[in-house]
């Protein structure tokens, strides 16, 4: 075999194990594969803890490793087409670039637990990094997309809202030590068991396992129930906000499509879906072809795996007018 035939094989494996190809059967086969088989899997592991079907352990153990083999192929063939996933690095590290990247320490992770079944617990628990992996099967579709889009676009107040909430945890923790540990020195041994049931008050939980029973307890208790609804009002109001914003973008980023018959340039703006999305992501969520791309004084010959930066100026070509919505 040439080493030209050997690299199409790989490129042609590549683009199968590849995720988000929809114009490709084969690939989206391949998808959803991957997702039945995780789901056997964990659904088997799940099964596996039920003492009365003990008798099919063996039928168990005969799935978790064919499911399992399975995986360990996937995480080989990722390894050996590596270097199409990083095209900027060569050889060997490309390799060590998957070995550590996030896809990579799932992929292994998912295979770990199943060798080392018997040995510490740290092992068995990795088993739920399984469910990990349908995160990755979906990550470049418009659902997935859009959530993560919008976590990351609002990161800076969700994480403000957050820590208004571990602030307001410790203060209400720390009152209601102080209130109730002499009345109830066993349930309010110390500040501990207080963050455990402030936790359960501001975020609305109650379990009703730890409650106040002094007056000031109880009021204290009313205070901080009132501020936990408004605290779990606070980052849910930005994230519907935000998914608001990135549907208002996507209808308007479809309208600027509608005026493009053939061949046409769009600009990547704050303004459009397409900053930070992949040459392959943008052709397959809206028909079009990237034909180049002008960033600054360079023209860029476009990949699928190319991340599209403000400012860059795409020239596209579609074979129909878009419509929108």
């Amino acid at each position: 075999m040439t080493e030209s035939s050997k690299n199409t094989i790989k490129k042609r494996i590549f683009d199968i194990i590849q995720i988000g190809n929809k114009n490709d059967f084969i690939s989206r086969s391949f998808d959803w594969l991957i997702v039945i088989i995780i789901i056997l899997n964990i659904l088997t592991v799940f099964l596996e803890t039920f003492e009365e079907l003990a008798r099919f352990n063996p039928l168990f153990k005969v799935v978790e490793a064919v499911t399992v083999s399975f995986f360990c192929v996937e995480y080989i063939l990722r390894i050996w087409t590596a270097c199409y996933l990083y095209p900027n690095k060569k050889g060997i590290w490309a390799q060590v670039r998957f070995l550590h990247s996030f896809d990579g320490i799932i992929d292994l992770l998912t295979i770990l637990p199943f060798f080392f079944l018997n040995g510490f617990i740290a092992f068995r628990m990795l088993r739920v990094v399984r469910i990990l992996h349908l995160f990755r099967v979906n990550a470049h579709y418009d659902s997935f997309h859009i959530i993560t889009s919008v976590l990351i676009e609002k990161r800076n107040q969700i994480i403000s809202s957050v820590f208004i909430i571990i602030v307001l945890m410790f203060a209400s923790s720390l009152g209601i030590y102080s209130a109730e540990h002499e009345a109830q020195p066993e349930a309010f041994r110390n500040a501990f068991s207080g963050i455990w049931w402030s936790v359960s008050t501001l975020l609305t939980v109650g379990y009703g396992d730890i409650y106040p029973i002094t007056v000031i307890g109880k009021i204290m208790a009313i205070i901080i129930a009132f501020l936990g609804v408004g605290v779990v009002a606070i980052p849910t109001g930005i994230i519907s906000a935000g998914f608001v914003e990135q549907y208002t973008q996507k209808q308007y980023s479809d309208v600027r499509f509608s005026d493009i018959k053939e061949v046409g340039e769009i600009l990547v703006d704050d303004k459009s879906n397409f900053k930070g999305m992949t040459v392959g992501d943008v052709g397959s969520n809206y028909n079009i072809r990237i034909l180049v791309i002008l960033r600054g004084e360079m023209t860029i010959v476009p990949n699928e795996l190319l991340k599209l930066k403000k400012n860059d100026i795409i020239i596209v070509k579609t074979d129909k007018i878009l419509k929108t919505g």
